[in-house]
């Protein structure tokens, strides 16, 4: 989300200049490539680039296209297949075999969307984007889009891309879709952004620095609670979005736990432990990470006669790297988090014999 939050803020500052751009969208697909649909590259008239579409083996091809097409203003839909074994594709220098769709249009003719895309996400709405890559109708052409919110729509577009968009929000159902019209049809790129992730840290202890560096460098919100106000300021968290000075139950109240929500109790006093997790046992929420031994928490359920529990809860908080010091556990649980999110086991991926991504390429 942090991504997409840097091109977007960079589309407003390169037009607030006055300068010229181009936008590629990495649309779908197949087989194992470095980034996947939904990955940008802001191509400026001159100058680096922002974002990142593959490991550096497509931008440069992409960036001279780009560059290209400021002067026709016309979009371009690339194929970059990079399956064939034979000396143009080794060409790239790529270390995968995969294809990538990328459009590739300039950045102007999405700037009112960009700007309102990004609110959305600075907002933490769900939204979903939908462009138009392609089509035998003259009713849209490429790079026509809608943006939906979970508010609902946002500025003027054709009804049938913004019924469109409005459906695969409702299902969240991102990709290719086709969209059938009275003279033709049309190819669509739905792309749907659910809120950045929320991460509700209960602790301001010293461990905690590291984990909200890593939280925030991932694009989440970050919140902590504690009841040591001299401890919540941004000049020891600057990463964090916002603190809750409170008792335990008050600042849960006050963060109001939702079923995507993440949470890490990390207090290290085993009676502020014990009532933050008072608190949170019957919330809803994705992940909930206890700091510590495992016969510690058990302790603690059994307080709260709540031993039953234990299987929802991840404790020991982090994946199994034989982590050592606060920097290490950080990642230890950003790891973990981030496998929950991805609905993944973790675990070594020379031993998965499955693509590490499905494919979305049709």
């Amino acid at each position: 989300m942090s991504e997409i939050t840097d091109v977007l803020a960079a589309i407003d500052a390169l037009h607030l200049r006055g300068e010229r751009m181009a936008l590629a969208t990495v649309v779908s697909t197949r087989g194992s490539t470095y980034r996947r649909a939904g990955a940008r590259l802001l191509v400026p008239e001159r100058g680096a680039s922002v974002g990142n579409l593959s490991g550096g083996c497509l931008e440069g091809d992409v960036e001279r296209i780009g560059r290209e097409l400021l002067d026709s203003g016309v979009p371009r839909l690339e194929l970059f297949d990079l399956r064939a074994e034979d000396d143009a594709v080794w060409g790239y220098g790529l270390g995968c075999n995969g294809a990538i769709e990328v459009f590739i249009e300039p950045a102007e003719q999405a700037l009112a969307t960009a700007s309102a895309l990004r609110l959305a996400v600075e907002e933490g709405r769900a939204c979903c984007l939908a462009t138009v890559l392609s089509t035998s109708s003259a009713q849209v052409a490429p790079g026509d889009r809608a943006l939906v919110t979970s508010d609902g729509p946002m500025g003027d577009a054709n009804p049938d891309i913004r019924d469109l968009a409005a459906a695969a929000l409702a299902a969240d159902d991102g990709g290719i879709h086709s969209l059938h019209m009275p003279d033709g049809e049309a190819r669509v790129f739905a792309e749907v952004l659910q809120p950045a992730l929320r991460l509700l840290i209960c602790g301001a202890g010293h461990d905690v620095v590291p984990l909200v560096t890593g939280a925030a460098g991932m694009g989440w919100r970050v919140t902590i609670t504690d009841v040591r106000r001299q401890l919540l300021t941004h000049d020891r968290f600057p990463g964090a979005t916002d603190f809750i000075h409170a008792p335990p139950g008050e600042g849960v109240a006050a963060f109001a736990p939702g079923e995507r929500d993440y949470l890490v109790v990390m207090s290290h006093n085993y009676y502020k432990d014990l009532e933050y997790l008072r608190a949170l046992l019957d919330a809803p929420f994705a992940y909930l990470g206890q700091l510590g031994p495992r016969l510690r928490t058990q302790q603690l359920l059994r307080e709260l006669d709540r031993s039953d529990a234990i299987d929802r809860l991840h404790a020991p908080a982090g994946l199994d790297l034989g982590a050592e010091g606060p920097g290490e556990v950080a990642w230890a649980i950003v790891a973990e988090m981030l496998a929950v999110r991805r609905g993944r086991d973790a675990g070594f991926l020379r031993d998965r014999h499955a693509p590490i991504h499905e494919a979305s390429l049709e």
